[in-house]
Formats: structure tokens, sequence, C-alpha cells
């Protein structure tokens, strides 16, 4: 095979590869749109900040202190006593939304990346659409782990390499484990 073809098919592989993820997000985000900031935490043009712990909290803030506790004071200035993050409720509820969110899109990634991979397995005629796919569903885990990686606990993150690893395993088993007997 000379050097020109060798790139071309390449080229469309990995054209497969990167447009059937972008396929695949973009059809995502049109099918189930993502939780927005400001439909938890509306923007209000006048804010009244709270004075106190207790007014802060019955609105839904956190109070923190001053952080001055064992710290010189500032010699001539009026340090405050503390201060009330107003958002701290509902960003707390956006930040739960966007978890399971992800942890959505993460599951409907793989499973469109597994459908990938099993479909690349039926063009064995066809290298080139075999092998786009195919990495087109490794492509898929990949981007599907990385946007659920930051929400998922120690075990989860274990379970996804542990497929992925097995996944690939079964990949090479399946494709070289062919062509050695076919080429023989």
């Amino acid at each position: 095979m000379n050097t020109s073809n060798r790139i071309g098919k390449w080229s469309v592989i990995i054209g497969i590869m990167i447009v059937l993820n972008l396929f695949f997000n973009y059809a995502l985000s049109l099918a189930y749109k993502s939780p927005e900031y400001n439909n938890f935490c509306p923007n209000e043009q006048v804010i009244n900040i709270p004075d106190d712990q207790n007014e802060c909290v019955a609105q839904g803030g956190q109070w923190t202190d001053n952080g001055y506790y064992g710290k010189p004071m500032p010699v001539g200035e009026v340090v405050p006593i503390g201060y009330c993050d107003l958002q701290y409720t509902c960003r707390q509820e956006f930040e739960d939304a966007m978890k399971s969110y992800n942890r959505n899109i993460f599951i409907v990634l793989v499973v469109l990346g597994a459908v990938s991979v099993l479909a690349g397995n039926f063009f064995v005629g066809n290298e080139v659409i075999a092998g786009g796919l195919s990495l087109a569903g490794v492509l898929s885990f990949l981007v599907a782990s990385v946007r659920y990686w930051s929400s998922a606990n120690d075990l989860i993150r274990v379970i996804i390499l542990a497929i992925a690893l097995g996944l690939l395993f079964w990949i090479a088993i399946k494709k070289f484990n062919q062509r050695s007997t076919t080429n023989n």
C-alpha cells in the first residue's frame, strides 16, 4: 500500500471517529438539556446582603466568619464580623443537578460507544469503516469518562477503568487474532 493511500485511509478513519462523536454529543445536547445556573440561582438586579448569621441562613445562604481568629486585627479599620454567600444553597442544588446530568450523559455515551465498537465488528470487509467505528466507540468512552470523572466516586472510577481495559483487550483479541488466522 502506498503512502498517500495509507494517509487517506487514516484520514477517513480519524474523520469518522471525530465526526461520529461530535454527532453523539450535539444530538445529546439537543435532546437532553444541561441544567442552567440561572434557573437555580437567579441573577437579581438588587441584592440585600444579610448582616448576621441567622438572617443569612434563613435566606438559604452560608455564613463565613471573617477569618481573623488568632490573627492580629488591622489597626484603625472596621473589620466585618463575616459575610453571607446567598447563593450557597441554590449553587449546591445546581451542582447536584449537574452531577445527575453528567451521570446520565456518561451512561448514554458509554452505550453509544459500545454500539459503535460492536457495529465496527460487523464491517469486517471494510477496514476503514470498521476502524473508524471502533475508534469512535473508544473516543466516546473517553469523552464520557472525562465528563463524569470529577463527579464519580473512587469505586465508580475503578469500574470505569476496568470496563475500558476489558473492552480494549476484547478489541485487541478479536481484531488481531482474526487477522493472524486469516493471514496464515
